[in-house]
């Protein structure tokens, strides 16, 4: 199958793609390149072929002889979206939408957008199911509703979306994020020996590996197209949804002699328990293999691997938010996020 996937240097991508290519498909990938900076270790044995465009960018040209298409090319996380909301809304949500109307125009049957369990925003009660009511906080997760809603309108007999809502990422990946919390949690722990709560860690987050995530989505491409057309899937497992101090309790544990203490309560208002029984139980091949020990365990052991120093864990490659702003600062970035000639 050829396969084009956006993101391809982000976090996720640049272990999806090689995965694919070691599954035999032909992968076209696109990445508009913010991230190149931040490389923590070589983990991968091939790497796709990479149009350095930004998605707002593509044609249908581009686009010729596609027949399948993972979306995960976004201004990614909450504090980069309130960075500067006006360009969150233009690239995450009419962005992705014009992608996907491209990618139909051009007889592409299957698109996987890669949404997220922030939708849910603050949920209490039971745990939040793909029927729940969305309730998103941020204008990252604003625009995953929005791109859910106007994408699953153009559905038919020959385009078949599909929408993955991630739980919080974690885990080793070679374009590495610490702005996410459990490697971040982790990044403190190795650099400082310390994890020093500002809140009281009572808010609840879902997690999910970026393995399983990639797991996921090669489960939906090559599912039924019945079983995936138009679908909305909470990706992770129910048993790991975790409170905050859940997790900085286990990076505690696995990180020696790490000093952990709490706050009071903080601003942070987010908070859900999500069900995953929906995609665990009709989703083929799917199951996490990943739960956030083994996950602390495997960032621990690339630590120690890669002699991590605080400087590398602070380095602003790994930090959406502050990879932007120095794009931004030095001018390589124009005002709407394209870059400088």
């Amino acid at each position: 199958m050829k396969i084009l996937v956006t993101g391809t240097e982000g976090y996720i991508g640049s272990l999806f793609a090689p995965l694919l290519l070691q599954r035999g498909h032909e992968v076209l990938a696109i990445d508009t390149g913010f991230y190149k900076a931040g490389w923590l270790y070589n983990g991968t044995t091939a790497t796709a072929k990479t149009l350095n465009k930004d998605i707002r960018q593509i044609t249908i040209e581009d686009l010729q002889g596609v027949e399948a298409i993972v979306h995960m090319a976004e201004l990614s996380n909450d504090p980069t979206g309130q960075l500067a909301p006006n360009i969150t809304y233009e690239i995450n949500h009419k962005g992705s939408v014009a992608l996907a109307n491209l990618a139909k125009a051009a007889g592409v049957r299957r698109f996987v957008y890669m949404s997220s369990c922030s939708v849910y925003g603050v949920a209490t009660g039971k745990d939040v199911t793909e029927e729940s009511p969305v309730n998103p906080q941020t204008a990252y997760a604003e625009c995953k509703t929005l791109v859910e809603r106007d994408v699953q309108a153009l559905a038919d007999d020959g385009f078949s979306p599909t929408f993955m809502r991630n739980a919080t990422a974690f885990g080793a990946s070679p374009r590495m994020r610490f702005d996410i919390v459990l490697n971040n949690l982790a990044g403190l722990a190795w650099t400082t020996n310390e994890i020093k709560m500002t809140s009281d860690g009572t808010p609840w987050r879902p997690l999910v590996h970026v393995l399983d995530i990639c797991k996921a989505i090669i489960c939906a491409l090559e599912a039924p197209r019945d079983i995936v057309h138009n679908q909305v899937f909470n990706v992770g497992d129910t048993a790991h949804n975790y409170r905050v101090k859940e997790i900085a309790e286990i990076i505690a544990n696995v990180f020696p002699g790490c000093q952990l203490s709490f706050g009071d309560n903080g601003a942070d208002n987010r908070s859900y328990r999500v069900s995953f029984e929906k995609i665990n139980t009709l989703l083929p091949g799917f199951k996490c293999e990943w739960d956030a020990r083994r996950g602390a365990q495997q960032l621990y052991d690339l630590f120690n691997l890669t002699d991590m120093s605080e400087e590398t864990f602070l380095f602003r490659g790994f930090t959406r938010l502050k990879q932007l702003e120095y794009l931004i600062r030095t001018h390589q970035i124009d005002q709407d996020f394209y870059w400088t000639s």
